[in-house]
């Protein structure tokens, strides 16, 4: 029996306890919350952290919790050479979920489903699995391979940032966070954020009688694309309302709920499809489908008005390229922008926003951030400034790559070439990081409702990861 045959077997053999390793994970609402003495993210994630570190020492690793940040488990004592890289943590739960309630992890079809099972929980349990399966086959490695699993990957990557203030990067990382084959490019982007403001006295220029915007609220998360958008308005009905709503809907393809209430006020909530901002075009914007209508409404306040159908223009729906601002590029290696309206707010006095850019390599401050900013400043708009983050890469020649590369497609048959991606993956920031697995051809609806893992998937990843750790670490 050849080694992959032995891995097949091996995996087919545990896939029970795999799935029950998993399902411990997925139990816990590992979100971000405030911080707690020790839990530096909040009980719940601290609580995945020290589950995951009863499962790698009941498979016999030797296992280092770095204060609930990160916990790390070391196959040898030999000097560190490849670092595994995944997360704990989870995009908040969301709504909308029909299979399951999301942390309640349910199997069928083949399927297994919860919040994060694809994103990152299932990852970081074919990667325990790849270790344990060398381990108890009697594999012995030259270098040693490190499976470190992070708690803040969702929110900023703060986990990391206190791991590597005590361990240094080793020679070779891959995250098991994006897709198959291997992504050796990520691009730059900018996390933009602006406001305005309005007083009593700038809101006093009026369009017409009654109809009055009260507040609007958007958005769950940065880099998730929003399912639901709600909107206050007063002064009208319902059925005066219906023909705006009817034109808006068969313009974005979102639905618009209304609900009258007693005292004359009128709620509507746009229901779209959530999504991940690396793929806007994956979801439907509910955010900017409500822009749309609202700059279609004959507003009371023209100051009001004139800054909302300002934003509707400066972020259509269905613009996922950053046309309308201007800043639409794309190069040959890492592809094209795009970017994303994401969160939202008015609340009668201040509205504010923030937008998620993904931009490719040939991005720089002055022909991205400096055209937002002018434009924003156009609209009345005030911008934080910030600068943008550099995109990442790592040669498709390397011998890191290359070995990835060949074991994928040893594995699986497929042929594979490395990818650029819009998403920033948890090993942007290390020098010789990539991203391989555990994404692929389905759409697993990763920070969306009804998340999922293909078992056939998992099992397959489980034996991807420990070809790979010999071939880079035998």
């Amino acid at each position: 029996m050849n080694r992959l045959d032995q891995f097949r077997r091996y995996i087919n053999q545990h896939e029970e306890e795999m799935l029950q390793d998993l399902k411990e994970l997925v139990c816990i609402p590992s979100e971000l919350k405030d911080p707690e003495p020790g839990m530096p993210f909040g009980a719940p994630a601290a609580a995945a952290v020290q589950k995951a570190s009863e499962q790698m020492k009941r498979y016999g690793f030797s296992v280092t919790n770095y204060d609930n940040y990160v916990v790390a488990a070391d196959f040898g004592t030999e000097e560190k050479y490849l670092d595994i890289l995944a997360h704990l943590d989870v995009v908040p739960a969301g709504e909308g979920w029909q299979v399951t309630e999301p942390f309640v992890p349910v199997i069928r079809d083949g399927k297994i489903y919860g919040r994060g099972t694809s994103d990152d929980k299932g990852p970081a349990i074919a990667a325990l699995y790849a270790m344990r399966m060398l381990k108890e086959l009697g594999f012995s490695l030259q270098k040693n391979v490190r499976l470190i699993l992070g708690s803040d990957e969702e929110c900023g990557s703060r986990d990391l940032v206190y791991y590597y203030q005590k361990e240094k990067e080793a020679c070779c990382t891959f995250s098991p966070d994006a897709a198959f084959p291997v992504i050796n490019i990520e691009k730059g982007g900018l996390h933009g954020n602006f406001s305005r403001h309005f007083t009593d006295s700038t809101c006093t220029e009026k369009t017409a009688a009654g109809m009055k915007l009260l507040s609007v609220k958007a958005g769950i998360k940065l880099n998730v694309i929003p399912e639901k958008a709600y909107a206050v308005i007063s002064g009208t009905t319902a059925e005066e309302l219906h023909p705006f709503i009817r034109a808006a809907e068969e313009e974005t393809q979102i639905c618009f709920q209304t609900e009258e209430k007693s005292d004359g006020i009128i709620c509507i909530t746009a229901c779209g499809k959530s999504g991940h901002a690396a793929d806007p075009a994956g979801g439907n914007n509910a955010l900017t489908g409500m822009l749309l209508l609202i700059s279609r409404l004959p507003l009371e306040d023209r100051i009001l008005y004139d800054a909302f159908t300002f934003l509707s223009n400066a972020y259509p729906h269905g613009d996922y390229y950053g046309k309308a601002l201007g800043v639409a590029m794309e190069d040959d290696l890492s592809g094209q922008l795009t970017l994303s309206l994401t969160l939202f707010s008015y609340d009668g006095k201040t509205i504010s926003g923030s937008f998620d850019c993904r931009a490719p390599l040939c991005a720089t401050n002055e022909n991205l951030r400096d055209i937002i900013l002018a434009k924003m400043e156009t609209g009345g708009f005030q911008m934080d400034g910030k600068s943008m983050y550099e995109g990442h890469h790592v040669p498709a020649d390397s011998p890191f790559v290359q070995k990835l590369l060949s074991c994928y497609t040893d594995v699986t048959g497929k042929p594979g070439k490395p990818l650029a991606i819009g998403g920033g993956t948890y090993v942007h920031h290390l020098k010789n990081g990539v991203a391989f697995g555990c994404g692929g051809e389905v759409d697993n609806h990763a920070h969306g409702a009804d998340e999922f893992m293909e078992i056939d998937h998992l099992k397959l990843c489980a034996v991807i990861f420990a070809e790979a750790i010999l071939r880079i670490c035998g």
